[in-house]
């Protein structure tokens, strides 16, 4: 992968992630980014291409960087389910992603701009969201949850509530609450003998 598309991508990660993918037009991205059109075009045929291609980095630099946090909070499965709330707390105050503040979620926001489920961007939108829920079926089937897929998709929902939450609301501590809930759900789940 060239240096340049790598610049463009990051160039264009970042203004659609704070301005929206269709309020940021290619001629800001080429402004921002101080590569010729010409450049742009060598490496992607359209604007359409140009997001999922943002999408997706963001896409394996998120999930990296929230399963490196929850593998360093803790060594067993059920602290590092739990370690995922702090994880998103830090994400909430701007503090995960050098020179990116937080702004929502880049997959729910692509997904509200692309709202067509056939849609690309929409597409790695629903495919980021089950990469993730598949971490963690796979961690609370290690923590011994009785049923390891739903309660993954509950501490998947309770994620999104918690980054929704933050973002409309302005309430990072959101990540608090739903790390109690998920608290609760997790000793809930645990089979009984």
């Amino acid at each position: 992968m060239s240096t340049r598309r790598d610049h463009l991508v990051e160039t264009a990660l970042k203004l659609f992630y704070t301005n929206g993918f269709n309020a940021t037009g290619i001629d800001k991205v080429l402004a921002e980014s101080g590569v010729a059109k010409m450049t742009l075009y060598k490496h992607f045929r359209s604007k359409d291409e140009l997001i999922l291609a943002a999408l997706q980095s963001r896409d394996e630099r998120f999930r990296n960087w929230l399963m490196t946090e929850m593998d360093k909070a803790a060594t067993e499965p059920t602290g590092q389910l739990l370690a995922m709330f702090d994880a998103l707390e830090t994400w909430f105050e701007g503090k995960a992603f050098k020179g990116l503040g937080f702004c929502g979620c880049a997959f729910v926001n692509a997904a509200g701009e692309f709202s067509d489920h056939s849609h690309p961007a929409h597409r790695v939108a629903a495919e980021h969201k089950t990469r993730i829920v598949e971490y963690l079926t796979k961690l609370c089937a290690e923590a011994g949850v009785s049923d390891p897929s739903e309660v993954a998709e509950k501490l998947a929902l309770l994620k999104e509530g918690a980054i929704v939450t933050a973002h409309v609301r302005g309430m990072p501590e959101a990540a608090k609450l739903a790390k109690e809930m998920a608290r609760h759900l997790l000793a809930e789940s645990r089979p009984t003998d």
